[in-house]
């Protein structure tokens, strides 16, 4: 399925390719997100696409979201990881992503979205609970990994964010 939005451009939103997972990971690569292996975004894109989004103007990359529905949890959608170009931030596109993610055959059954956040990661906190806000639901935030559980110094513990009942 692909959607287009213009925001000064046509960026077009879609399933991503196997291809797209280099383009992820060098996006991620320039950015502040935690970086995962090249693998990790091949593989999302390769195994889990009905559930991963990317926009694109031609062949461009301004952003991708990767995500899945845990196998014993078939109402939720864990966002993993949120990218948006630098030159592209501020123009709503993360919030589109989501939308289109939702809307998905793959997400006929889901209520919840869920995602884990740092402390100091304000700009994934203001996504996820202006979603909820834009959807008349609820934000709740809670606990999940502490800093101590991460191998090395300098990892933030990790917040679970809920965001639901989605209709």
């Amino acid at each position: 399925m692909k959607n287009n939005y213009h925001m000064n451009q046509t960026l077009t939103i879609e399933k991503p390719t196997v291809a797209d997972g280099a383009l992820m990971w060098q996006l991620v690569k320039q950015s502040t997100l935690d970086l995962n292996s090249p693998y990790k975004y091949i593989m999302m894109c390769e195994y889990f696409r009905e559930t991963c989004v990317v926009v694109k103007e031609n062949d461009e990359l301004h952003g991708f979201i990767t995500a899945f529905i845990p196998p014993d949890r078939q109402d939720v959608i864990f966002v993993w990881q949120v990218g948006v170009d630098p030159s592209q931030q501020g123009k709503g596109i993360a919030s589109k992503m989501l939308q289109e993610l939702l809307s998905r055959p793959a997400c006929k059954n889901v209520r919840y979205l869920e995602a884990t956040v740092t402390p100091s990661n304000i700009a994934s906190q203001s996504l996820f609970r202006g979603y909820a806000r834009k959807n008349q639901t609820n934000c709740v935030v809670k606990e999940c990994f502490s800093a101590d559980l991460f191998p090395g110094k300098g990892h933030e513990e990790e917040l679970t964010f809920r965001v639901g009942p989605l209709s």
